[in-house]
């Protein structure tokens, strides 16, 4: 007989048998909400949207004073796919081998129960002189405009605002300590459309054919590089993601083409600065042509300082790695948190986040508790914690 799992790693496991696919809540908020609650902390729900966009999330804290350290995470996690590809059942929370396996183990179910475990043992001889806060979104792999966005904007009109904010995303390549993210890139997603004459592919002098012009537009935004980077930043880039014509004949001029587009950008532009750019040039090439635009991040940085170095010697304390400091990867809800206070990501290893057998090592969730637990200290000293 093994011995039983910590609270850490069980937590993981109940939250993992709620099934909070987007945008279903799925018992995971309430079993949080009875877990914190049990611990002393104040939990307010915070339910947003109407009818099929509503999407509840979770506003817990303990402490009046400060400093006021701040976690923030998400409960929902993305779709299973094909259930007869897992070899361990999706929902199942099932332990082999070490690892734990299911839908958010990685993203980021198990961040979330370290760091509950984590302010459990802190508790332990009382309450901290500062405060404590989760910010826990039911709408971060979706469209996220329910979720923590909104709730920032509670947390300031309600006298919540932390001194800083960590994020528990899988922010690790490939060990526990690889990697804090203290900033991500700005994202911007165009969808052009052009239209023009159909006609024989013979007598092109007859039509307009839209598929030239577009691919003259399309000329800054495939497969480029935006600029030379930043001190925080690599290069903005930017990729053509589809083209569409539906043109099944070979000697048809199509009389419309459109194609979708992102820019992945660094604090050089603004997404209203990228936009002018394309806009222009899309006129410069002219016809008639249309184009959508959805910009749902901008670019941020947290500078090195506190907050990002009480992470790195937490880390290198628990695992004797000092991690680097990285803006890489895709777009978090760090980038609503922003507004507000200091915020940095740092969480598992997400190898094989929104993977079929998502797993993490059930030792790595044990070792992250130890760094939360770590970072709380160091943020409280001098708080009397």
């Amino acid at each position: 007989m093994g011995s039983a799992p910590s609270h850490a790693v069980d937590l993981a496991q109940r939250l993992i048998r709620c099934p909070s696919v987007t945008p279903h809540e799925g018992g995971a908020l309430d079993l949080l909400q009875g877990e914190l609650a049990g611990m002393g902390f104040a939990c307010t729900r915070l339910p947003f949207g109407e009818g099929d966009e509503r999407i509840d999330n979770l506003f817990a804290r303990i402490g009046t004073d400060g400093p006021h350290l701040a976690f923030a995470g998400h409960t929902d996690v993305v779709p299973i796919g094909d259930q007869a590809a897992w070899t361990h059942g999706a929902f199942d929370a099932e332990i082999s081998d070490g690892r734990l396996y299911g839908r958010g183990a990685a993203d980021m179910k198990g961040g979330i129960a370290a760091f509950v475990g984590a302010v459990a043992r802190l508790l332990e001889p009382g309450p901290p002189k500062g405060s404590i806060s989760l910010l826990i979104t039911g709408d971060e792999e979706g469209d996220a405009v329910n979720g923590t966005v909104k709730m920032v904007e509670w947390v300031a009109a309600n006298g919540h605002v932390p001194d800083g904010c960590v994020v528990g995303e899988p922010t690790n390549p490939a060990a526990l300590g690889d990697v804090i993210k203290n900033g991500r890139r700005g994202s911007l997603s165009g969808h052009l459309t052009v239209t023009g004459r159909q006609g024989h592919v013979a007598y092109p002098h007859l039509a307009d054919n839209p598929v030239t012009r577009l691919l003259a537009m399309l000329a800054p935004v495939n497969g480029c590089e935006l600029d030379g980077g930043t001190p925080h930043f690599g290069p903005s880039t930017a990729h053509v993601t589809t083209i569409d014509v539906g043109n099944p004949a070979t000697n048809v001029i199509p009389a419309r083409a459109e194609a979708k587009f992102n820019i992945r950008f660094n604090t050089e532009h603004s997404a209203a600065s990228l936009i002018g750019w394309l806009e222009e040039h899309f006129a410069r090439i002219g016809g008639d042509w249309q184009v959508s635009w959805k910009a749902n991040a901008d670019p941020f940085v947290t500078a090195p300082g506190k907050l990002t170095d009480v992470i790195a010697e937490s880390c290198a304390a628990v695992t004797g790695r000092r991690p680097e400091l990285s803006t890489s990867g895709g777009t978090s809800d760090a980038r609503f948190i922003t507004r507000i206070c200091p915020v940095a990501e740092f969480g598992l290893v997400g190898q094989t986040m929104h993977q079929v057998d998502e797993h993490v090592a059930i030792a790595d969730i044990d070792r992250l508790a130890d760094i939360y637990e770590d970072v709380m200290r160091r943020f409280f000293e001098g708080a009397g914690v």
